[in-house]
């Protein structure tokens, strides 16, 4: 598989999640709410709940605030409608920008995202747009400890019903179909495995090179923006960004 490692924005991500923890929180909280409200509060029985507290405990988010988090989603579903609403775009550069969002009020939410796209030179499309250059994919992100072992690693993946596994420097990145997911996260953590993320992604099929340096700073500047609106929940491109360059 042709995949693009993420994973160097994954920790860029989280060093900047350290700083506004409580903001993550609220955005896994509304995660939480949607898979309440579609399959219910027990986890036991709502596999997309269970997938959302295993990211909740990958992002540290601790125990209380998580079944907090589904108490109240369970008492306030009849006040507060959440909607997962996707936007698609173009960065400078023809750098393809999609943005899924979770939002209780879809006019603030389309206004918030139509301005950072136009802020920084870039247009919002349709739905459709951008969306055929990427890959939904199962992601399970695994430190890869000193002595380890890549094949061995590789065949409990696959074993498990992964489609294919990456190796990197310091993590294996595991890729399942997105109906697999839920089945392999937890069949790999009842064989002991701990994951450094786990989500379903979007993967981009290629990747853009940014032509110069004003260029790259509009789409950073883009990227971030949107990153920091509290209704944006996940933020994909197809940019080479300078860290993913180095990773290659």
């Amino acid at each position: 598989m042709s995949g693009h490692s993420k994973w160097h924005n994954i920790q860029a991500k989280k060093g900047k999640a350290d700083a506004a923890r409580g903001a993550i929180f609220t955005k896994i909280g509304r995660e939480i709410a949607i898979a309440v409200r579609d399959g219910g509060a027990n986890p036991e029985s709502n596999g997309k709940l269970r997938d959302i507290i295993a990211k909740a405990k990958a992002n540290n988010m601790p125990n209380d605030n998580i079944q907090r988090s589904i108490k109240k989603a369970s008492g306030e579903l009849s006040n507060v409608v959440y909607e997962e609403i996707t936007y698609e775009g173009y960065a400078p550069g023809g750098v393809a920008v999609i943005v899924d969002t979770i939002t209780d009020n879809r006019n603030r939410t389309a206004s918030d995202v139509r301005h950072c796209f136009a802020k920084n030179d870039g247009n919002l499309g349709t739905t459709g747009s951008v969306g055929f250059m990427f890959d939904e994919k199962g992601v399970l992100v695994v430190e890869r400890t000193p002595g380890s072992d890549e094949d061995e690693m590789m065949m409990t993946a696959l074993d498990a019903g992964a489609e294919d596994m990456k190796t990197l420097d310091d993590v294996y990145e595991i890729y399942t179909a997105p109906a697999d997911f839920h089945n392999v996260r937890e069949t790999l953590e009842k064989q002991g495995l701990t994951f450094l993320t786990a989500e379903v992604q979007k993967i981009p099929q290629n990747t853009v090179a940014i032509p110069d340096e004003e260029t790259l700073q509009k789409v950073q500047k883009l990227l971030d923006m949107l990153e920091e609106n509290d209704d944006v929940q996940n933020v994909y491109h197809n940019a080479e960004l300078p860290e993913e360059e180095e990773e290659e």
